[in-house]
């Protein structure tokens, strides 16, 4: 978001372009990402003459760029990777005060910062946080609904949707955050494991001119509606 807002900016081109098969959408957050997506979107369309074509968005905010983690350019490519696990306890522990004070943070795009800083709100309340850095909401939809479709057929292995397996691995309810209305981390629900409270946050309304840290916070999306949705979620 910036200060025009969402009338003169977007909110939902990743919802029509997941309608389009051959399209390949992407919100990357970082450099690293950016350089992983270009790669492959190259190679498919221009080495491989792939009948595809991707689409990417870019913003404009500046910020700090981390270097990609080890092993993460499969997951960028898929939909999701695991950035970062906070855990900064205030009396010292080596776990978190209650077992039940985990929580997983999904965010993609500029907001991943927000989501970056809302764990860092929550770990020093004791709060044991992952975050998932989600570059694509569409690949990661995508791939759930073909390993329903291939359940469906009867296929001896269907395989195990990406977001399930990368959220296996984590405890606790799930937030996902985006600067686009929230139809679009809505199209993974399906797909976040059994029995894990699932909140999104998204720029749902008419839009606003102001700064873009006054849109965040109107929206909802910025770090202190990340933390509050999360330890919401948790109270819940």
């Amino acid at each position: 978001l910036g200060g025009e807002g969402l009338q003169h900016q977007d909110g939902t081109s990743h919802l029509v372009a997941a309608t389009i098969p051959n399209c390949k959408a992407y919100d990357p957050a970082y450099a690293g990402e950016m350089a992983v997506i270009i790669d492959a979107g190259m190679r498919e369309m221009v080495t491989e003459q792939r009948d595809v074509f991707y689409y990417v968005t870019l913003m404009n905010e500046n910020y700090a760029q981390p270097d990609l983690p080890d092993g993460a350019a499969e997951g960028v490519l898929r939909g999701c990777y695991v950035f970062n696990s906070l855990q900064r306890l205030l009396d010292g522990r080596e776990r978190p005060v209650s077992s039940q004070k985990t929580v997983t943070l999904l965010g993609s795009g500029a907001i991943l910062t927000e989501v970056v800083k809302a764990a860092g709100l929550l770990a020093a309340e004791g709060v044991e946080v992952t975050v998932l850095s989600v570059t694509s909401w569409s690949e990661l939809a995508r791939d759930g609904v073909a390993c329903e479709q291939r359940a469906l057929a009867g296929e001896a292995a269907p395989g195990v949707p990406w977001l399930t397996q990368q959220l296996a691995g984590t405890h606790g309810p799930v937030i996902a955050a985006t600067d686009y209305v929230r139809a679009v981390p809505e199209t993974v629900r399906a797909f976040v494991p059994e029995g894990r409270r699932f909140i999104t946050l998204g720029t749902d309304g008419f839009g606003r001119s102001d700064t873009r840290a006054a849109l965040r916070a109107f929206f909802g999306v910025d770090a202190k509606a990340i933390a509050k949705a999360a330890k919401f979620a948790l109270e819940g």
